[in-house]
């Protein structure tokens, strides 16, 4: 039982037994908060003063917290005070105990906690950690004058001592806990397979990864044997790198698995990993760490990054050769009835069969499928079946592994692997060997292929667009195509049209193709004239398309004063035929060519660039020029003056 102790203060006689005895009792079984608030009550009856507190100190802010104060026999809660102009600070200032026997409100007059506690004395003590860093504060207050007594400081130390040692006890368990939590959070954030376990390889923790590796809950392989997640050769790999680490110094137990292990899923599907396996002795038992990971995942993710640098760059090729339009042009009734087919079609994912002569424009309508479909996100690729080598063709369209033949120095996606999730399109499809078309066969009715040299066959999801210029159902009946595959190929037939049965898309196209040519060109054509437009519907196009693409393209580069000179860039015959097939534009055309060749034009002319050049003093370009005041180009105007032969220096004559 505890001694009462006499309530005289520390001007009184105190029993020091009774009060380590009350120190000791009233302490011993708290920690913490609980600690602080049962020491600061029983160093307050101790001491028999008014109050006690300990507190915490933050030296960025120069700030005292309380853990625990006592006042007049109440708890004072949130107390947080600045410690400037304060007995506290010279206690913190002074490292040392600091003992005010009496006038506390005389020598601190402006502390308001002093004024409203009436408190006439003082005592307080740092609170220090091994390396004499201040932690906090211990003090007690009184109304009554606190004269110096030897055996009340030196229960004060004695408190202080208790408090300093449960702060220092608080701060290296915060410390643990925040080691522990980074250690946890490294260990949880690891992309790393990351797995503890005992020399009986039972499961000890492991992480979020690991979960993910092996298909399963933490929860439902702790405590389970290692064993069943890993072949039985990898178990007794394991088991002879474990008792080979475990005798090596303690600074050496880690070994790299260079070959890897076979390891399974909770789902039993099985995986290749690569893995690091360490051990350390905890409390006189060994632990191991084994951090792993799934090759298998690395290799699909390296193959994956292949095929999509083989995309990207075949992508690249192709926006290469685009011919620059990504749309069809025209109003007529046929291109009409076409693209109507193609909007009806496109949201499909039915195999289309793209008919028409040379130059349709039949890539065009493959695209424009593919663009309107549910595949738009994903590439269409593109073969021209008449344009690579048959040796190579197979290659081409399934890839090939490493070494499969003479100059395959590395394995190659094939064309089918790019497209798959999207579309391709197999142009000219008339001209692959009867092996290939098996082959190709095979894909439209499984959906798998194997690449050359490999005995795997791989699946895809691909559309299948096909177009020819040939009349396949005659190559059926020759025996030079596969009957069974074009009726996989003609699911959906779109014809289209030669240019001829749609000439009012002729003069549209041929707007089209000016313009493209002229900006690529860098040169200002002017719209087409009448002449031009009759001189074009009336030719036949056998060509089509890609013809009259040719024909602009030439009359964009012989151009004469910013028109298109379609004297060279139609055929020979087509001249004749216009002039047959047009009477009137004949006489226009007659008529333009007598104009030309008098000279009654070029003098008008030669003389009218003259005045323009007196003007300007014989600038050509700029502000006030003669291009500008004759509303040329002042590339055409240096044209002119060359055709004309103007030169200043023989003075024009």
């Amino acid at each position: 039982m505890t001694e009462p102790l006499p309530n005289n203060g520390c001007t009184g006689d105190l029993n020091e037994d009774a009060a380590l005895r009350r120190l000791l009792e009233g302490t011993a079984h708290e920690t913490g908060e609980r600690f602080f608030a049962a020491l600061v009550e029983n160093l307050a009856k101790v001491l028999q003063t008014d109050g006690a507190w300990v507190t915490e100190y933050f030296p960025e802010s120069r700030r005292l917290r309380a853990l625990a104060f006592w006042m007049d026999g109440a708890w004072v809660h949130d107390y947080d005070v600045d410690i400037t102009g304060s007995p506290c600070e010279q206690v913190i200032e002074s490292v040392r105990l600091v003992h005010i026997a009496d006038r506390l409100l005389q020598l601190y007059p402006d502390r308001p906690e002093v004024k409203e506690s009436g408190a006439a004395s003082y005592m307080g003590m740092p609170l220090l950690d091994t390396d004499q860093r201040i932690l906090g504060h211990l003090a007690v207050v009184d109304r009554r004058p606190m004269p110096p007594k030897p055996q009340a400081i030196a229960l004060f130390h004695i408190f202080a001592a208790r408090a300093a040692a449960e702060l220092r006890r608080m701060r290296a368990q915060a410390q643990v806990r925040e080691s522990e939590e980074k250690l946890r959070a490294l260990f949880d954030s690891a992309m790393d397979a990351i797995i503890e376990f005992d020399v009986n390889f039972n499961i000890g923790r492991v992480n979020p990864a690991a979960e993910k590796t092996f298909a399963c809950r933490a929860d439902d392989v702790v405590g389970k044997s290692l064993a069943g997640f890993f072949s039985e050769q990898s178990c007794d790999r394991l088991e002879l790198l474990i008792k080979d680490i475990a005798h090596r110094d303690p600074g050496a137990r880690s070994s790299w698995i260079a070959s890897g292990l076979q390891a399974t899923t909770a789902s039993g599907k099985a995986f290749n990993a690569e893995a690091t396996l360490s051990a350390a002795e905890l409390r006189g038992e060994m632990l191991y760490t084994l951090i792993l990971r799934n090759v298998d995942a690395r290799l699909e993710a390296a193959q994956k990054i292949h095929s999509l640098t083989a995309e990207t760059a075949y992508l690249r090729e192709t926006i290469s050769a685009v011919g620059g339009f990504d749309h069809m042009i025209g109003q007529s009734q046929a291109l009409k009835a076409v693209l109507q087919d193609v909007k009806q079609v496109a949201i499909t994912d039915t195999t289309v069969l793209i008919l028409g002569e040379t130059g349709t424009a039949k890539e065009l309508i493959a695209r424009t499928i593919h663009r309107q479909s549910r595949r738009a996100s994903r590439p269409l690729i593109i073969i021209n079946c008449a344009a690579i080598p048959a040796a190579l063709m197979e290659s081409e369209f399934f890839g090939h592994e490493k070494g499969a033949f003479t100059g395959a120095t590395q394995k190659r996606e094939g064309r089918f692997a790019l497209a798959d999730q999207g579309t391709i399109f197999l142009d000219e499809i008339g001209e692959l060997s009867l092996d290939l078309q098996a082959k190709l066969l095979r894909v439209l009715q499984d959906g798998e292929f194997a690449p050359v040299g490999s005995s795997r066959a791989r699946k895809v999801d691909v559309r299948v667009i096909a177009a020819t210029n040939r009349n396949l159902p005659q190559a059926v009946r020759e025996g030079m195509f596969r009957e069974d595959l074009y009726y996989r190929l003609n699911v959906f037939p779109i014809q289209l049209p030669p240019l001829r049965k749609r000439r009012e898309d002729i003069v549209p196209l041929a707007a089209a193709f000016t313009q493209k040519f002229a900006q690529r060109m860098g040169r200002r054509i002017e719209p087409l004239s009448e002449e031009c437009r009759e001189r074009l519907r009336a030719y036949a196009w056998p060509g089509n398309v890609r013809e009259l693409q040719n024909v602009i393209e030439r009359a964009v580069i012989t151009a004469r004063d910013d028109c298109l000179n379609l004297d060279k860039a139609l055929p020979d015959g087509a001249e004749q035929n216009f002039k047959k097939s047009s009477p009137q534009a004949a006489n226009i055309h007659a008529g333009s060519s007598r104009i030309l060749q008098s000279g009654e034009l070029q003098q008008l002319e030669r003389a009218n660039i003259l005045r323009a050049l007196e003007c300007s003093d014989w600038r050509v370009a700029g502000k006030n020029g003669a291009a500008e005041l004759l509303g040329m180009n002042p590339s055409t105007l240096n044209s002119r003056l060359r055709a004309l032969k103007i030169h200043k220096l023989r003075n024009n004559v």
